[in-house]
């Protein structure tokens, strides 16, 4: 009896860690989401191509983006399709997120590549971090 107990509490413990997902921990899992259901477009060219045929549905930028030009392109597509923009600290975290880096055994990023722009398409399957994501997204636009 007492090895069936131990489970429950294992249970109750990963509740609790879902309760306190921040944004970019939800973030993170609607990328890899996304990007197993074939609905992140990343880079320049292809985040343009998707804003621009209104299929984009979320737009992460980074904050480190060293061309002007760049960000006010991507916002001013945003701003026109009316989609949701989150800033993103380091281009190269937002590379990494995107499946743009090279693991090593452990799972640890050996090696990322920079990705100022990503935008999602389709989120795949309706998660609790998708759910975290859209609610900060709202509260964000109501602000």
């Amino acid at each position: 009896m007492a090895d069936e107990e131990v489970p429950a509490e294992e249970i109750a413990e990963e509740v609790e860690e879902e309760v306190e997902m921040n944004v970019l921990d939800a973030l993170k899992e609607v990328l890899k989401k996304a990007l197993i259901h074939d609905g992140l477009r990343k880079g320049l060219h292809e985040c343009a191509k998707a804003l621009d045929r209104r299929s984009a549905r979320l737009c992460c930028l980074a904050k480190d983006c060293e061309n002007e030009e760049y960000k006010k392109l991507i916002r001013a597509l945003c701003a026109e399709g009316e989609v949701s923009v989150i800033m993103v600290d380091s281009g190269k975290d937002l590379g990494a997120w995107c499946g743009l880096a090279k693991l090593d055994a452990d799972g640890e990023v050996k090696k990322a590549v920079r990705t100022s722009c990503a935008v999602i398409t389709d989120f795949g399957e309706e998660t609790r971090a998708l759910t975290v994501l859209l609610d900060y997204l709202q509260n964000q636009q109501e602000e």
